[in-house]
């Protein structure tokens, strides 16, 4: 798989390679918005501005009749059916029912409804990209089963319940991830159909890289370390990238791949992907520090709590606003050329993304 350009804060770029190295150098990673220091921003500020405005009134015409609310709580019925099937109670029960409590327990299904969108918009069948969209949630329970754990973010409370390692035990806890993580792939291999072997091997590829080590653990390693430390923009734009962009990448790039796209369009969707996928963290950098647990579902404050660097902590509450905004809008123009009632749920999914409260 090509190597992607990853454009950074400062005038030094980021090299991407296989093992995605910290250190700077020139590289293909498609471009991401330059996030720039004050001095450097207000000049552009107001064209930022106008660009987000303008491509926002485009969206909104473009998808004025659609139904977003509907489409999400009709995808979140699907996807929600397809993983209770795909993961029935059985023996060890208390292993199942730990990995059920979690991957069944709500959520907005942002990752599956990504996938299905991206299938969609290139002309896919949703069927066939639905054991990957379920893949790409087993995926995110792991990792929020994983985060909560009292070793790494140390949370009692997820989506509004206690979390998984309050409920059954730490040692519980830590094989259910262990095992939401091989199923993922299991699923994927066994359950996809009306797709090519070629394909398929793509999307377990793209599947790998996001949660290995140059994905979300290279990402949540780089996270804690730099817990209690002066971290620059570089390194959370790195841990952003890597801790959640990536898995969005691939929710959106897997997508496309079973949806039949060819190399070009993949592209434009990693694109669109990793744009949307910096913009979630940003937002829930704010939203940590502006909402309360009961309107987030989680411990609010946490961030604070362990001296995290993050976006408000360094651009401050209403630049990092305006960074979630930029990247939207940088989102929504990859979608250029799809037709408009195709492309409508990835433009609704990446403004609800943008302008979420929880």
């Amino acid at each position: 798989m090509a190597a992607h350009q990853m454009q950074l804060f400062s005038s030094q770029r980021m090299c991407s390679t296989s093992s995605r190295s910290m250190r700077p150098a020139v590289c293909s990673r498609p471009q991401v918005p330059r996030i720039r220091p004050a001095n450097v921003r207000q000049g552009r500020h107001q064209a930022f501005r106008t660009m987000a405005i303008a491509t926002a009134d485009e969206a909104q015409q473009s998808t004025s009749s659609f139904d977003f609310k509907s489409y999400m709580k009709e995808r979140a019925v699907m996807v929600n059916d397809a993983l209770d099937k795909a993961l029935p109670q059985r023996y060890p029960e208390v292993l199942l029912e730990s990995m059920r409590y979690s991957l069944l327990a709500g959520g907005k299904r942002v990752r599956p409804c990504l996938t299905l969108a991206a299938c969609e918009c290139v002309g896919g069948d949703i069927a066939h990209a639905m054991p990957t969209a379920c893949a790409m949630e087993v995926v995110h329970t792991m990792s929020l089963i994983h985060d909560d754990l009292p070793s790494m973010d140390n949370d009692d409370f997820r989506r509004g319940s206690p979390t998984n390692h309050k409920k059954y035990g730490e040692d519980i806890a830590i094989l259910a991830g262990d095992a939401l993580l091989s199923f993922a792939f299991e699923h994927v291999a066994r359950a996809t159909t009306g797709t090519s072997p070629e394909r398929v091997l793509r999307v377990i590829i793209e599947l790998g890289k996001a949660v290995g080590a140059d994905g979300l653990t290279g990402g949540q390693v780089v996270d804690i370390k730099s817990e209690n430390q002066e971290v620059g923009l570089e390194v959370l734009q790195y841990i952003h990238e890597h801790k959640t962009a990536a898995l969005l990448e691939a929710a959106v790039v897997c997508g496309a791949l079973v949806g039949g796209a060819d190399d070009v369009t993949v592209e434009k969707m990693r694109k669109f992907a990793l744009n949307i996928g910096l913009a979630f963290q940003v937002v829930d950098d704010i939203l940590d520090c502006t909402q309360t647990t009961e309107q987030l579902g989680k411990t609010a404050g946490k961030d604070m709590g362990v001296n995290k660097t993050t976006y408000p902590k360094l651009l401050g509450l209403e630049k990092s606003k305006q960074t979630a905004e930029d990247l939207i809008t940088e989102a929504i123009q990859q979608l250029d050329g799809f037709p408009p009632e195709k492309r409508a749920p990835l433009v609704a999914l990446a403004k609800y993304i943008g302008y979420r409260q929880n």
